[in-house]
């Protein structure tokens, strides 16, 4: 199964998202800004991150460049069967129902669900 992303890998590739590429000063402002991290945290993450094949890296000069490897898309699309998987057996009907027991959908959220769920009768 591949491998799904750490919730500080999560902060890197949102700031990735937003803005890429992005120099490691860059990086290390935005996420001290969001998250708190100290320069060293920053670079120690985006160094495993690089290793794992998350980010690239291009040196102009004496700058590198760190750009995603996976759009969010893809890593959203990870995430979500992962955690069907590990909270839900799988099952989107088990984790929809329990939404709806807890009565935290609401009724534009249930409009988008028949929408979908009408999309996905036609395919």
């Amino acid at each position: 199964m591949e491998q799904t992303l750490t919730h500080s890998e999560w902060y890197v590739m949102d700031c990735l998202w937003q803005h890429s590429p992005s120099t490691v000063m860059e990086l290390v402002s935005a996420l001290n800004e969001k998250v708190g991290w100290a320069k060293s945290t920053t670079i120690t993450t985006l160094r495993r991150m690089e290793n794992k094949g998350l980010v690239t890296v291009e040196v102009r000069g004496r700058t590198k460049y760190y750009t995603p490897a996976l759009e969010r898309e893809q890593a959203v699309r990870r995430e979500t069967r992962s955690f069907l998987d590990r909270v839900y057996q799988g099952s989107v009907g088990l984790m929809v129902s329990a939404m709806a027991q807890e009565k935290t959908l609401s009724q534009e959220e249930i409009d988008a669900l028949y929408t979908i769920l009408k999309e996905a009768e036609k395919q």
